[in-house]
């Protein structure tokens, strides 16, 4: 029975991160495919990309990636060694730990860049 520890936090934040990825994935075909439609659309749309809200979100497109990739090693580890599931809550730890400092890089190259206005 599940508690609420960290094997299911894993769980969950796998489950949406692989899902968020799934939707910015398809938002990015729809994006390039409406180069089909002519120049003008297209551009209309990548100009909306430069709206502040898109660049905060690319900060956690990219926290959802490093996550989920990360914690895809750690299921990996914990699969195929057979010390893997003693140390399973430290690696989650460190994978937040290092998802957490990769965010935090992202968002000090994307913040100022959405203050300037750039």
């Amino acid at each position: 029975m599940y508690r609420g520890r960290e094997g299911q936090w894993a769980f969950l934040l796998h489950r949406l991160s692989g899902l968020a990825i799934l939707f910015y994935l398809l938002l990015h075909v729809v994006s390039i495919s409406l180069f089909v439609f002519g120049e003008d659309p297209y551009m209309a749309v990548h100009r909306l990309y430069d709206f502040w809200l898109f660049r905060v979100g690319l900060i956690f497109v990219t926290a959802g990636v490093v996550y989920h990739s990360l914690n895809g090693l750690r299921i990996i580890v914990m699969d195929f060694t057979g010390k893997g599931i003693a140390y399973q809550r430290q690696m989650w730890y460190g994978v937040m730990a290092l998802t957490l400092v990769v965010m935090l890089y992202v968002a000090y190259m994307v913040v100022p860049r959405i203050l300037a206005g750039v």
